[in-house]
């Protein structure tokens, strides 16, 4: 393949690939897909993407973004069969969007830094969209911790927010004390209601730290992995499973996977 076509005559090929996939004398499974048997590809996709993002790997990165660009596409070319969308009004819509988003880059509209962009951002979609809330556009089906950190950020876009993390420090702490409250009541509904405003609080003190929560678990789990698994592999040299063994033992290799900086 010629490394130097145009990106658009390759676009035009991929197309011209879904639409050959999908038609009369396509293949059997291409033809089968839905909206809905897509939508747990989508999501493998994307985290095939952001692992590859995490390893720095550059070549996996652009194999996974052709992945997600073919689902585009794809849905598309479903849009069409449907008669409700096709690939063009997708991306007249993305250009439309990013030009009246940016009037500070394609109008005469000022923005002197970041928080002023993004305060524009809000009053324009306000003025477009007719929004009943601010929020409503965050889906509801994101995980808790990316949701969470979405809502933050958007109501501190207009204000809504703590003036340092010092003060959400405070929050925190109060969080904390109303769920040992709750837990002492040995009341369900209102532990697992304090759980969660003490969750909701530490993504606040994570966004005011600088910190990804989502980044930040997702590493945490990953070495709680590791430290398991070098339990797992030391019980094993002694003829030994988890199940097999006393919390102590498994203690005491947990404190030699810390020190071995697993």
């Amino acid at each position: 393949m010629d490394k130097h076509r145009e990106a658009s005559e390759l676009f035009q090929e991929l197309l011209f690939i879904v639409d050959t996939l999908r038609g009369e004398n396509g293949c059997p499974w291409d033809k089968q897909q839905t909206r809905e048997t897509l939508k747990p590809l989508m999501i493998e996709e994307l985290y095939e993407a952001f692992e590859a993002i995490d390893k720095g790997d550059e070549e996996s990165l652009s194999e996974e973004l052709g992945d997600m660009l073919l689902h585009i596409i794809f849905h598309a070319r479903i849009g069409k069969e449907k008669g409700t969308f096709t690939i063009e009004q997708v991306l007249q819509k993305i250009i439309s969007k990013m030009r009246v988003r940016h009037p500070h880059v394609f109008g005469e509209v000022q923005a002197k830094d970041v928080q002023e962009v993004l305060k524009n951002w809000e009053e324009i979609k306000d003025r477009k969209e007719k929004r009943e809330s601010m929020l409503a556009s965050i889906p509801r089906h994101l995980p808790a911790l990316l949701r969470a950190h979405a809502i933050q950020s958007r109501v501190a876009r207009v204000g809504f927010d703590w003036h340092n993390a010092d003060a959400v420090w405070a929050k925190v702490l109060e969080e904390l004390e109303e769920l040992d409250a709750a837990r002492k009541s040995n009341d369900q509904e209102r532990m697992t209601r304090e759980w969660g405003d003490l969750v909701f609080a530490l993504v606040n003190l994570a966004r005011h730290l600088n910190i990804d929560p989502e980044e930040a678990l997702r590493k945490t789990c990953d070495r709680f992995t590791e430290r398991f698994n070098f339990i797992e592999r030391e019980l094993e040299k002694q003829g030994k499973k988890p199940s097999q063994a006393s919390l102590e033992e498994m203690d005491s290799l947990w404190e030699k996977a810390k020190e071995n900086s697993c």
